[in-house]
């Protein structure tokens, strides 16, 4: 997935913000950018962009109440944190709302290429390549053609990477997976090159939606 594959850069620094434009626009992906959070929800909800680079700090509001706002209006693109601080909180807080990666800056263009090459086509292109699948797990009904699940006929709101998550385990019934291999199976990225709290916290946040009590999980349990 490539061509007309469209990137919102919501960064307040214009000298950052066309940098890492010129650099995504060599690749050969359209880029918009927006410089305040008000702008980066609006855009994100009327254009749709297929991923968004969302920086934490902008004028108007933080970077983690955008991507909160575009998730709780039913936003699904792919969202990459991107934050000055290394700081285990923040990154924390960033999956908590909803992003589905973060990097610290200052970072290499090639990594922030590699991170966006991974996110897209598990969001959209191989979904799409088995679009007549149907998969189950406990009571769920998962399809990954519309890239949606739900339970009983009600929708389940997931991002992204939850739903990732879901299909990878759905796939796989019965099986124990390390952090490290669901990394590389569902982010795309070799040992290393994250960390154990990006599976922790999206795993939480997928048991909150999906299991009856999260408390007690009976489709996602840890071994």
């Amino acid at each position: 997935m490539l061509n007309g594959t469209s990137i919102l850069v919501v960064e307040d620094d214009p000298a950052v913000a066309r940098s890492l434009t010129e650099g995504l626009e060599r690749e050969g992906y359209t880029v918009q950018w927006e410089d305040t959070a008000e702008g980066a929800v609006a855009h994100a909800r009327d254009e749709s962009p297929h991923l968004v680079l969302l920086d934490v700090r902008l004028p108007d509001g933080s970077g983690f109440d955008v991507c909160r706002r575009m998730r709780e209006l039913g936003l699904r693109m792919p969202v990459i944190i991107l934050t000055v601080q290394d700081d285990e909180v923040d990154k924390v807080v960033g999956l908590e709302v909803g992003a589905d990666d973060y990097l610290t800056k200052p970072y290499r263009l090639r990594e922030l290429l590699a991170r966006v090459r991974a996110q897209l086509p598990r969001a959209y292109g191989s979904l799409a390549a088995t679009a007549a699948d149907i998969l189950y797990a406990g009571d769920l009904v998962i399809d990954r053609g519309r890239g949606s699940i739900s339970r009983a006929g009600e929708d389940i709101v997931l991002t992204p990477t939850e739903f990732r998550l879901i299909v990878h385990f759905a796939q796989h019934p019965g099986q124990v997976f390390s952090r490290d291999q669901l990394l590389e199976a569902v982010w795309g990225y070799s040992a290393g090159l994250s960390d154990e709290k990006t599976v922790n916290v999206h795993v939480r946040r997928l048991r909150e939606k999906i299991e009856h009590d999260p408390a007690e999980a009976t489709l996602i349990v840890t071994v």
